[in-house]
């Protein structure tokens, strides 16, 4: 079990470090490339780089919200 701990905390590192250098080189490095430059067509269109992050965050705490509510509708059930 704890192979399989460690495998999936090095496989979310790793895809979490690929992402933060991504968003990191398409957000600070890439407006400082003229916009010719073959590396672009790897990248989305600059407004992406804040509505994914903002739609993302918005998804997350609706996520939550709904848990936070259904736990609680869960512990009022189990009082009465």
């Amino acid at each position: 079990m704890e192979l399989a701990d460690r495998t999936i905390g090095l496989l979310l590192t790793v895809t979490s470090l690929s992402i933060f250098t991504y968003y990191t080189f398409w957000v600070i490095i890439l407006p400082l490339v003229d916009t010719d430059h073959f590396v672009h067509k790897y990248f989305l269109p600059q407004e992406y780089a804040i509505l994914i992050p903002v739609f993302v965050g918005m998804a997350l705490i609706c996520l939550l919200s709904m848990f936070t509510g259904y736990v609680m509708l869960q512990s009022k059930k189990k009082k009465a």
